[in-house]
């Protein structure tokens, strides 16, 4: 069965929640035609992070340390460039 040619169109949210709700009960194909749909880039997006608390022994900071500024980086950033490797063995 086809469905028709023209989409419904989507309809007007007063808040966030109401609009939850609708999505979480309609399809988006009933409104979009996601054939014409086309990729874009959004290079200024960040993936969104999560402070933590890591107690390390000083001396190991202090190498950290060492090591990032050897390579010109902030030690934090050094640290979350080595758990990702470490991760997927690199």
């Amino acid at each position: 069965m086809n469905k028709p040619a023209s989409k419904a169109p989507v309809p007007h949210f007063n808040t966030e929640a109401d609009e939850r709700a609708y999505w979480e009960t309609h399809d988006s194909t009933d409104h979009l035609d996601w054939s014409k749909a086309e990729k874009v880039r959004l290079p200024k997006l960040r993936p969104t992070t999560k402070t933590i608390s890591l107690r390390l022994p000083q001396h190991l900071l202090d190498s950290i340390k060492v090591a990032a500024n050897a390579r010109d980086v902030p030690y934090q950033s050094l640290i979350k460039v080595w758990l990702q490797e470490k991760l997927h063995g690199h």
